[in-house]
């Protein structure tokens, strides 16, 4: 073994990893640097970033403008405490008042997606008093601390449950699932059977006082809704006097190819939450972003919620340079390019693949849906599975692309196809490659049928 080998170890030995048993935490895998679309390990061996980190380096790795930002501010005013305010604050909202959505104009900054949704939370069951409920959906994730884990759908959710680490007044909507639908209907003759179930939940329910919602799912499949869902959404909200939260901490920042995911359907939220991708996911920030409304509630009522870093200079510093570097690219019409592409390039690999049963997605967004039987939809692997010992299929599709140098996550039904906006096509062709080797693994365990690839996305007109 290696001096490096053995202090990777050392470090395994003496630290936690995420989201995971720690008997699969002994030999992570050291990354020495990263630039573009690429990272690289100890012994230089280059690996193509489809993911975006966790569907956060938008900007790809080692943009100078962002990079300069921060270093900038560090020789500056590296820190002062919430209560002051700096030119870093001020100008960190004047470039996101440029992007935000009408109507969203009140922010508070804090260091993470979590966070941000947390603070949403106390706001709505602060303003929204007596009335406390929030709803979510199954496939959805929002969170790490004890609230946002709680509205979070997926299996994460399972465990802490187990451990007793929630809150109460959490209950879980169906999804625009369109794949998979809840109800068994096909749209568009479902009549949005989805979202008019959130109106029977609040009116049966009581007591509700907001709808937290992804506006595409992200770790839980990238399910685009149908383009009725959101419109419908917002009018029960507004019949019922309940708050919708946007959770945009994935879906903001052009990766769906608007500025952020809910734009796409003309609709406004009473909380948008942000993180990762505002500052290309090189200072950990995140925002919650409310209307004057809500905000108006506060001015002789207590905000009762802060942090230590809340406000935090060096990563304020890294939002305006962000802004400008996605302006430029979005301007010079390459995402938009490329993720034309990019959805082609998915759409023949999905033909190719009878493991393959849904491909779907938006912008630099996309899942692959893997089943062992496209005819009965049936799946490699369910939730219950992800914290299990078995061994799932999509993981070893994953380790594969991993060993050709190409890393793309993978959820226990899905692999995540978010590249970088600032990914080209040849590099887009390069990681379909990989990736078309990787599934021939998934193929070799599935029941072959002459039924066609589903891309339930193509539906939605946006």
């Amino acid at each position: 073994m290696s001096r490096v080998e053995q202090k990777i170890k050392d470090l395994a030995r003496h630290t936690y990893g995420t989201w995971r048993r720690q008997d699969l935490w002994k030999q992570p895998l050291l990354i020495e640097d990263a630039e573009g679309i690429y990272m690289y390990d100890a012994n230089s061996k280059r690996y193509m970033d489809f993911s975006s980190q966790l569907m956060c380096s938008n900007l790809g790795h080692k943009n100078k403008a962002v990079m300069e930002a921060i270093v900038k501010q560090a020789e500056k005013l590296p820190y002062i405490a919430p209560g002051f305010t700096t030119q870093a604050s001020i100008d960190a909202v004047e470039a996101l008042r440029t992007v935000m959505p009408k109507g969203l104009e009140m922010f508070f900054f804090s260091t993470s997606g979590t966070e941000a949704n947390e603070a949403a939370l106390k706001m709505v069951r602060q303003c929204k008093a007596p009335n406390y409920k929030i709803l979510s959906r199954y496939r959805s994730y929002h969170g790490a601390t004890v609230a946002s884990l709680t509205f979070t759908g997926d299996t994460r959710r399972i465990l802490a449950e187990r451990a007793r680490c929630t809150i109460d007044g959490v209950r879980f909507a169906p999804d625009a699932y369109c794949y998979r639908c809840p109800f068994n209907l096909k749209h568009p003759t479902c009549g949005i059977q989805c979202a008019r179930y959130v109106d029977y939940m609040i009116r049966e329910e009581g007591n509700v006082a907001a709808i937290i919602v992804e506006p595409v799912v992200g770790t839980n499949g990238r399910i685009v809704p149908p383009p009725e869902y959101f419109p419908l959404l917002r009018e029960i909200c507004d019949e019922n006097d309940v708050l919708l939260i946007v959770d945009e901490v994935m879906t903001g920042w052009y990766r769906t190819g608007k500025a952020f995911a809910i734009e796409h359907w003309n609709v406004t939220p009473d909380i948008l939450t942000m993180a990762k991708g505002c500052t290309a996911a090189y200072a950990p920030a995140g925002v919650t972003v409310t209307t004057r409304a809500i905000a108006d509630f506060f001015e002789e009522e207590t905000f009762d919620h802060g942090h230590t870093y809340a406000y935090h200079p060096l990563v304020l510093s890294a939002i305006p340079a962000a802004v400008a570097e996605y302006e430029k690219l979005v301007k010079s019409g390459h995402p938009q390019r490329v993720s034309d592409h990019l959805k082609n390039k998915l759409f023949e690999l999905g033909e190719g693949h009878p493991c393959i049963g849904d491909v779907r997605g938006i912008g630099h967004f996309w899942a692959l849906e893997l089943v062992k039987n496209r005819e009965t939809k049936e799946p490699f692997n369910v939730k219950a599975d992800k914290f299990s010992r078995k061994i799932l299929v999509t993981n070893k599709v994953a380790a594969d692309a991993m060993d050709q140098g190409l890393y793309v996550l993978a959820w226990y039904d899905t692999m995540i196809v978010a590249p970088p906006l600032i990914i080209t096509e040849a590099e887009v062709d390069e990681a379909i490659r990989i990736l078309d080797k990787s599934l021939t693994i998934a193929d070799e365990e599935t029941v072959t049928t002459d039924v066609p690839l589903s891309k339930s996305s193509e539906f939605v007109t946006i």
